[in-house]
């Protein structure tokens, strides 16, 4: 990736929290690196260096600044000029690090060359995919020492060093402190309740919390989410462990409080990474607007609304099947259907108030008797589809790297058309450009006739499409609409309701 140099300078020097994120400055005197929003006194040009990415910094010997911590910073957005290849090994690398066969196995995920993928990132990023998942760690063993009463040893065990004396060893080398000394600079004062812990995920300013409670609101499945008191509250299952998060709004500090309790401290980075995948919160608003303002009526929406992301979800799997109980019928409708499904097949586990079961995993509803709340038999067979191919292997909603074979194999299952195949795009894959051109709420909003004439006026809002839809259904026209039941007969039609 090419900085500007004077760009990077000038938001330096005004400290612009727009650009938290976007690069990062390596001070040559001190041999520390920083945020641009750090509030250390402000160094002389001739004395700094811009790199795109934490990890080219640390690349180039600099250490991470103690007083900014690179670690708060929202992150890099994965598509900032980077090509799909690397936009989507920087996912896979946020939901698992290297874990699964290293740089080599990436790159055969992503069907090129190791030595390819490598040339990618550093021209990119400015540094290999082994340096970027490395410094992704120690960013997040940063947070956890300074953000948690977590003993050393669970810490290194859960930012995945093999023994304690590595992780000592590493955070010596990349701090210059132990991580005792770290730790005693934190003044950390709050006495947390055994697994429980609180994070605050920063984001860009703007960000619209109210629209996105105003989209989970209507949509929260009963017994498993709750809003409620501008906070959002779930309950998560993960490699048999379960229990909740509270997500609320830290306005002072353009972050999300993250209160995660959890008995599995292994689970702390996917359950984070996953968090900010929910809330969008690496997104970068000053590029998506310019794309969107080219529109009159979705200039006049973001106008109205500056800082409106797309909602990601916890698990794909009950995403789809939250989109396919909500095929021809009012939201309202589909939470309920939703509810009933989560009591009669769901877990009970009741941990915080509101929350009473676990959504009902594939292998449970793969042999249901849906028909026993009330859901049509042909739903019915779509959802049960759906969940015997992931028991198969067929459909993983993990890892996903060609969105759009994973949509084709999705839109074979009976039951499975554009429209569910794009909403799942956009909320379970976090596609920036998916798009449901054949939603009806959509179409009457901008008074278009067909799917097509809404395609060919959407190719100027991309590659954000998404975030298109999401401000013509937040439009209040658009909300009468999906609170009434249409007429589509079929899932196959070319015209659906708006959205689930």
């Amino acid at each position: 990736m090419n900085l500007n140099r004077q760009v990077c300078s000038r938001a330096r020097l005004s400290r612009d929290v727009r650009f938290d994120g976007k690069f990062f400055i390596g001070v040559t005197t001190s041999r520390v690196y920083c945020r641009p929003v750090c509030p250390a006194p402000t160094a002389k040009e001739k004395n700094v260096r811009y790199f795109p990415s934490a990890a080219a910094a640390a690349e180039a010997g600099f250490r991470p600044c103690l007083r900014c911590r690179p670690e708060c910073s929202p992150g890099t957005p994965a598509w900032l000029g980077t090509p799909n290849t690397v936009s989507r090994a920087l996912r896979l690398i946020g939901g698992t690090g290297l874990e699964d066969g290293g740089v080599e196995g990436l790159a055969e995920r992503l069907g090129v060359g190791s030595r390819h993928l490598r040339r990618l990132f550093i021209r990119h990023l400015g540094a290999t995919p082994s340096a970027v998942a490395q410094t992704q760690r120690l960013h997040f063993v940063k947070k956890l020492i300074d953000e948690t009463n977590l003993p050393m040893s669970q810490v290194a065990i859960s930012s995945g060093f093999g023994c304690v004396r590595r992780f000592n060893a590493a955070i010596r080398k990349v701090y210059h402190r132990t991580p005792t000394q770290i730790r005693r600079l934190a003044r950390q004062t709050a006495i947390q309740t055994e697994n429980q812990y609180l994070f605050r995920l920063r984001f860009r300013p703007p960000y619209d919390w109210h629209g996105m409670l105003a989209f989970l609101a209507p949509r929260a499945t009963p017994g498993v989410e709750v809003v409620e008191l501008g906070s959002y509250r779930r309950s998560i299952s993960l490699h048999g462990s379960h229990g909740y998060i509270e997500i609320s709004l830290d306005e002072g500090n353009n972050a999300l409080a993250v209160r995660v309790q959890f008995d599995d401290p292994r689970s702390l980075f996917f359950i984070t990474e996953r968090v900010r995948a929910m809330f969008d919160l690496s997104a970068d608003w000053a590029d998506i607007v310019q794309s969107l303002r080219v529109d009159p009526e979705l200039a006049r929406q973001v106008e109205a609304g500056p800082g409106l992301r797309v909602p990601g979800c916890w698990n794909g799997f009950e995403l789809a099947t939250r989109a396919i109980l909500g095929q021809q019928i009012t939201v309202r409708g589909a939470t309920t259907l939703a509810g009933r499904l989560v009591r009669t097949f769901g877990k009970s586990f009741s941990v915080a108030r509101g929350l009473t079961h676990l959504f009902p995993p594939a292998e449970v509803l793969a042999d249901a008797r849906l028909a026993s709340i009330g859901l049509p038999a042909a739903r019915g067979e779509t959802i049960r589809a759906l969940a015997r191919a992931i028991c198969e292997g067929k459909i993983r909603f993990e890892g996903v790297v060609d969105s759009d074979s994973f949509l084709d194999r999705l839109c074979e299952i009976p039951g499975i058309g554009k429209w569910t195949a794009q909403y799942v795009a956009m909320r379970a894959l976090g596609e920036p450009d998916a798009f449901p051109s054949t939603d009806l709420g959509l179409l009457r909003r901008l008074a278009l006739r067909t799917s097509r004439e809404l395609e060919l006026r959407a190719e100027a809002w991309r590659p954000w499409r998404a975030y298109a839809a999401m401000y013509l259904w937040n439009a209040n026209e658009c909300r009468a609409v999906s609170s009434k039941l249409l007429s589509s007969k079929s899932h196959k039609s070319p015209l659906k309701r708006t959205v689930a």
